[in-house]
C-alpha cells in the first residue's frame, strides 16, 4: 500500500474507489478513479479523514493502522461529504473505542449509510484539535488542521494533475449555486492554508486554486 507521510504525523493514502466508472471522469473534469484519505495524529488523538481501505492490500492498510492504533488508541473518524463514509463501518467494528463523526445537518443522511457515534456542528471541539469548516456544497464539511495548515476539502474543490477547482457546476444541487459554492471556498481559503488535502486529487498547493 502506498501510503505517504506528507507531514509529521500527516498521512496520506490512496484507493481507487468501488463505485467509479469512466463516465465520472470526461474531458478532464469530474473525478479519478482513485481517491484520497488522510491519517492524522495529534493532541493525543488518532484521526482519520474520509478512510478507504485499498481493495487487494486489506492487509497491509490493516497492520498500518493497528500499529497507530496500538500507540495512539482508537481512532476518531471524520467525513467531509454524507456518503465519504467508504470503509467507515469496518473500522469501527475492528477498533473497540473508535467513533465517528456526523455533520449535524446531514446525520440523517449518514445514518443512512452506516453507524454513527458523535454528532458536530461547526464550532465544536473535534479530535485532533481540528476544525470543522462549513461549505455550501451537500453541507460539507471541510476540516482545518492548525498544526499543519492544512484544510481537508471533500467534493467542493477537485484537484487535476497538481492543480485545482471548484468542484463542476453538474455536481450542484437545484437550490445549490456556482457563487454560493465559490464564496463557500473563499471563506475557507481565509485559514490561509498551505496545503490542500484533496480527497478528489490529492496534496495540492493552495496557489493553484483557482476561485
Amino acid at each position: 500500500m502506498d501510503l505517504r507521510e506528507i507531514a509529521p504525523q500527516l498521512w496520506w493514502w490512496t484507493a481507487p474507489h468501488p463505485d467509479w466508472t469512466p463516465a465520472a471522469f470526461k474531458d478532464g473534469k469530474g473525478w479519478k478513479e482513485d481517491v484520497s484519505s488522510y491519517a492524522l495524529v495529534a493532541d493525543g488523538a488518532f484521526v482519520l479523514f474520509d478512510p478507504l481501505i485499498p481493495k487487494g492490500e486489506e492487509q497491509a492498510f490493516w497492520a498500518a493502522v493497528d500499529r497507530d492504533v496500538e500507540h495512539h488508541g482508537s481512532p476518531a473518524i471524520l467525513i467531509t461529504v454524507y456518503w465519504h463514509v467508504r470503509s467507515s463501518q469496518e473500522i469501527l467494528e475492528r477498533y473497540e473505542g473508535s467513533t465517528l463523526w456526523a455533520h449535524e445537518p446531514v446525520r440523517e443522511e449518514m445514518e443512512e449509510l452506516t453507524r454513527y457515534t458523535d454528532v458536530f456542528k461547526a464550532g465544536d471541539a473535534l479530535p485532533g484539535g481540528v476544525e470543522a469548516v462549513t461549505m455550501h456544497h451537500m453541507d460539507e464539511a471541510a476540516f482545518w488542521l492548525p498544526v499543519h495548515k492544512s484544510l481537508v476539502l471533500g467534493d467542493s474543490v477537485v484537484g487535476y494533475d497538481g492543480r485545482a477547482e471548484l468542484a463542476p457546476s453538474g455536481w450542484l444541487r437545484k437550490h445549490e449555486s456556482v457563487d454560493e459554492q465559490r464564496a463557500s471556498v473563499q471563506r475557507a481559503l481565509e485559514l490561509r492554508p498551505e496545503r490542500l488535502l484533496l480527497t478528489h486529487g490529492g496534496p495540492t498547493d493552495p496557489s493553484t486554486l483557482e476561485v
